[in-house]
């Protein structure tokens, strides 16, 4: 197998090329542009998001072959699910994070491309095409972004105030559980970003320094976060459970249940303590 960088190599290229795909869909380039869009458990799905989805897989399985991987990607999850029994080398793909927020031309939507060894993301491109910015990270060896002017390494804010950090929070996907979280942290401060990515993105930048996923009827799936989690973590951040756990990947469940954050590190345990207590009273209420 080829090593982590030369892995890597052939994920930013193709991370690259999937940026111009979607990018000629989202200015509507491309000849007979008509985005088809369509619902899949109450989630909009586009010709874009089919035509990326088919270029990564068909890119990563030509470049790297069969034999050492398996991919999933979110539009292809239930053709492949039926063969998964948990392989060692797993390529996790969100081909079109934020897809609603593509539709409707806000900008906030990128580019999820993971490699997950057994549970855990070893390597991580995160494109985010309307800032023609790439992300990456690899375990051990830092975040970076690259832009027009080249490639640059990335860290996490550091030295706030607790009360002076900024939430990054969705414009969709918000519930009375998660608003009440929200209310009840020390933290009040918030910025609105649609991509999971996009949101991670804005807090290796320093734009924001924490973002709570919480379940409910449903549940952000591994393709929303395992190549963010780690474009944050080796930026300095973390990204857990409520009670400090590790996020796991390829587990059988590619649902990520219950409540996440993710922040820069600086008072992480605090602000996992105080959404646990939130979440204790709004039940009890």
């Amino acid at each position: 197998m080829k090593d982590l960088e030369e892995i890597l190599a052939i994920a930013l290229d193709v991370g690259r090329e999937a940026s111009n795909i979607l990018r000629s869909y989202y200015h509507e380039t491309i000849e007979d542009f008509n985005l088809k869009v369509q619902y899949k458990d109450n989630e909009p799905v586009t010709v874009a998001d089919v035509a990326v989805s088919q270029y990564i897989l068909e890119s990563l399985q030509t470049a790297l072959g069969n034999e050492d991987f398996t991919y999933i990607s979110e539009e292809t999850y239930q053709l492949q699910s039926a063969q998964m029994c948990a392989p060692s080398w797993v390529w996790i793909i969100d081909p079109l994070d934020g897809t609603r927020d593509f539709i409707e031309k806000t900008g906030d939507y990128a580019i999820h491309i993971a490699l997950v060894k057994e549970t855990r993301p070893v390597l991580a491109v995160v494109a985010v095409p309307e800032a023609e910015k790439l992300y990456y990270a690899t375990k051990g060896g830092g975040t970076f972004v690259e832009t027009s002017a080249g490639c640059v390494p990335l860290q996490v804010s550091s030295d706030k105030k607790i009360e002076d950090l900024t939430l990054v929070v969705s414009r969709s996907h918000r519930n009375e559980r998660l608003n009440y979280l929200l209310q009840h942290l020390p933290c009040q401060n918030q910025k609105s970003i649609g991509s999971v990515g996009c949101k991670i993105a804005a807090i290796v930048e320093q734009q924001a320094d924490v973002y709570i996923s919480l379940s409910g009827k449903s549940a952000p799936k591994d393709w929303d976060i395992a190549a963010p989690e780690l474009i944050l973590t080796e930026a300095g951040g973390q990204f857990t459970h409520f009670d400090g756990t590790p996020l796991q990947y390829n587990t059988g469940d590619i649902n990520q249940w219950g409540g996440l954050l993710a922040s820069n590190g600086q008072h992480h345990q605090l602000l996992c303590s105080e959404a646990q207590k939130a979440l204790s009273e709004f039940t009890s209420a």
